[in-house]
């Protein structure tokens, strides 16, 4: 039986072919022996629809071991801590509220028309008086499950995200602590099937030095290098990012927030089984094979963590 994907534009196919080694004549292939191991592994219950494990696949250029291990990390993520990357109830008043505020929206037209999705989180929409860090982090990890499923621009071209720090006081910085920001981190760079293509900082405040010394050295070299800081200089950010694929509420075209934070309602109520769901899957650490995971030793402050080669 073919594979149940849906089929690419002919730029995302040859992008594909070109930058991520996707041969479709070998797709079922591929994915077949991606299936065969998950089978093989005690330990671990995934979603196994073909759409989602191609963005494995695709997101770790069809390196079948670190799909695996991208895989892997995904669900042993998700089942130790919960209230950082397991998403069940999109329908919750509060996860409505801070999505309804505008602060995070994926753009409708990727950058370049047809190259990475662009996404954009607007720190100071968010009240910290009213929600916590990991309450906004729940709405950002809601979005980039819908991206995995159904978004072809940012699982073959990846991720451009921006944080616009406007209005933004250092309480919200606060809310990010030392081991939050090392568990985001490993979970955005060893588990994320996503690739993040750049990150940038616009409006940036005061304090925010501190916070991005504390987080980028948790990061891989070539993450680091796809960091750009601009203060409150847009002409810098828009030297990479034109004007007119941002939202017109930045001078672009790129949708209005009300829009975009519509279509995306109605999404999220189409996903609402769908994310329920989420808690039938996982991994069961009593059945790994093999050492157990050094869970200490992966996120203690202290501790270092294994660094995986992403792109």
């Amino acid at each position: 039986m073919s594979p149940q994907i849906r089929p690419l534009t002919p730029e995302l196919q040859k992008a594909a072919k070109e930058q991520l080694k996707e041969d479709p004549e070998r797709l079922e292939a591929d994915l077949q022996a991606f299936k065969t191991w998950i089978e093989q592994q005690p330990h671990l219950n995934p979603r196994m629809d073909d759409q989602f494990l191609v963005a494995f696949l695709r997101g770790c250029k069809y390196s079948l071991e670190r799909a695996k291990s991208k895989l892997d990390k995904y669900y042993t993520l998700k089942t130790k801590y919960p209230d950082y990357f397991l998403v069940s109830d999109t329908r919750n008043s509060k996860f409505r509220e801070i999505h309804q505020t505008g602060a995070l929206v994926y753009l409708p037209t990727p950058l370049n028309e047809t190259g990475p999705r662009i996404a954009i989180w607007r720190m100071g929409l968010v009240s910290v008086d009213k929600y916590t860090m990991l309450e906004a982090m729940q709405v950002a990890q809601a979005m980039q499950e819908i991206a995995i499923l159904e978004d072809d621009y940012a699982n073959v071209n990846g991720v451009v995200f921006i944080m616009d720090m406007n209005g933004a006081t250092a309480a919200h910085m606060f809310q990010m602590t030392p081991s939050m920001a090392k568990k985001f981190t490993v979970f955005s760079e060893e588990a994320l099937p996503l690739r993040l293509k750049a990150q940038h900082f616009i409006n940036t405040i005061t304090g925010f030095e501190q916070l991005f010394n504390i987080f980028k050295p948790m990061m891989s070299k070539k993450m680091q290098s796809r960091l750009f800081v601009h203060g409150n200089k847009m002409g810098l950010l828009t030297e990479q990012i034109p004007l007119k694929y941002l939202p017109v509420e930045y001078g672009g075209e790129n949708g209005t927030t009300e829009e975009i934070v519509a279509a995306m309602e109605k999404k999220l109520d189409e996903y609402a089984d769908f994310f329920q769901e989420n808690t039938k899957f996982g991994t069961d650490e009593s059945l790994r094979p093999g050492k157990p995971i050094d869970f200490e030793g992966l996120f203690g402050v202290e501790g270092s963590f294994r660094k995986l080669n992403v792109d």
